[in-house]
């Protein structure tokens, strides 16, 4: 089974500092048709104007991942936890029974671009946390590479659900074969950059596809530095 979505089908909501583009039903966009992926509820692909951000507001009961795509963004919230994430760093917080938090892009001469993505948990009112890390680059070059999971122990960070994100960045040519971590679950792949095949499907940047009811599939980067999400997700 499989879904397109190609980038100019996104949502779109344009606030001045902020632009969004929203893979999924968010705000006032909605799409019956496009609520969700499985466990994966929201992709928004922000833009944020130079000193510009979030004001602190709340979440409960989702596992939030931010990846920062270029520039920086400083995080504050309800824990105590003033941070600064740039890109090459993942930043995680399990929501739980509640946590408010902010956002601002604090440089005054350049703009923010990060992935805001909202993972449905498998365990409710969890204590919130928080955490953060920064990528080895290198570990992405012509593979895919790990950095998030279900398990503490494990490459990247961790989230209260049976997920697996991957990152990967290739040079024109080169193929990989990925395997679904868990049965029963799903993989959406966003296209950060240049133009992919996964098995016969051909997408471009910020295209985004589902796949499902399979083991494995193959990929190929029909573009220089092509770069690519996989989100791994239970369907249920």
């Amino acid at each position: 089974m499989e879904v397109v979505h190609k980038a100019n089908t996104r949502g779109h909501a344009q606030h001045g500092w902020l632009e969004s583009f929203h893979t999924f039903s968010f705000a006032s966009y909605y799409n019956p048709e496009r609520i969700h992926f499985g466990m994966l509820r929201v992709l928004n692909d922000d833009r944020v104007d130079a000193g510009m951000g979030f004001g602190t507001h709340p979440h409960d009961n989702m596992e939030i991942i931010s990846i920062p795509l270029e520039g920086d963004l400083e995080h504050k919230d309800s824990m105590g936890n003033t941070t600064v994430i740039k890109n090459g760093d993942i930043q995680v917080m399990s929501a739980g029974t509640g946590i408010y938090h902010s956002e601002y892009n604090k440089n005054k001469d350049r703009l923010t671009k990060f992935l805001q993505i909202w993972v449905i948990p498998n365990k409710k009112n969890v204590p919130p946390r928080y955490d953060q890390i920064t990528l080895n680059l290198a570990d992405r070059k012509n593979k895919f590479q790990q950095i998030l999971s279900p398990n503490a122990s494990d490459e990247g960070v961790w989230i209260h659900q049976d997920a697996w994100f991957h990152l990967g960045k290739f040079d024109m040519g080169q193929k990989a074969n990925y395997k679904l971590k868990k049965e029963g679950n799903g993989v959406y792949v966003f296209v950060l950059n240049g133009d992919v095949k996964i098995n016969s499907q051909e997408l471009n940047t910020r295209d985004g596809y589902g796949i499902w009811e399979i083991n494995e599939f193959n990929f190929e980067a029909l573009s220089q530095d092509a770069e690519v999400l996989l989100m791994e997700v239970p369907m249920r």
